[in-house]
């Protein structure tokens, strides 16, 4: 995992557990779906009907490319998504 470093005058926020597609992942509360699949180094959100990968694009939730599943809702957007404990997000398939 690999996130930017801090500086000494700031912490990150408390550690939480999601589980990303079934699998046990760390964050930080602070963090949205996107920055943790972003550390993970896994860009792809989805995948579209026709099977192509997409991800963050714009991070500002405009342009709709990072959606996932989170705790079975489709259309989710990961940008802008803060991560809680105990969070289950899958990467989409198609139109969810």
């Amino acid at each position: 995992m690999s996130r930017l470093p801090l500086p000494p005058e700031l912490e990150r926020g408390p550690r939480v557990e999601l589980l990303l597609d079934g699998r046990p992942v760390e964050a930080y509360e602070g963090e949205t779906v996107a920055a943790v699949l972003l550390a993970l180094g896994e860009a792809a959100t989805r995948r579209t009907a026709k099977g192509e990968p997409r991800g963050v694009f714009c991070g500002m939730g405009v342009c709709f490319d990072c959606l996932v599943v989170v705790d079975g809702v489709p259309n989710t957007r990961a940008c802008m998504t803060w991560v809680r404990d105990g969070m289950r997000v899958e990467r989409q398939e198609g139109l969810g």
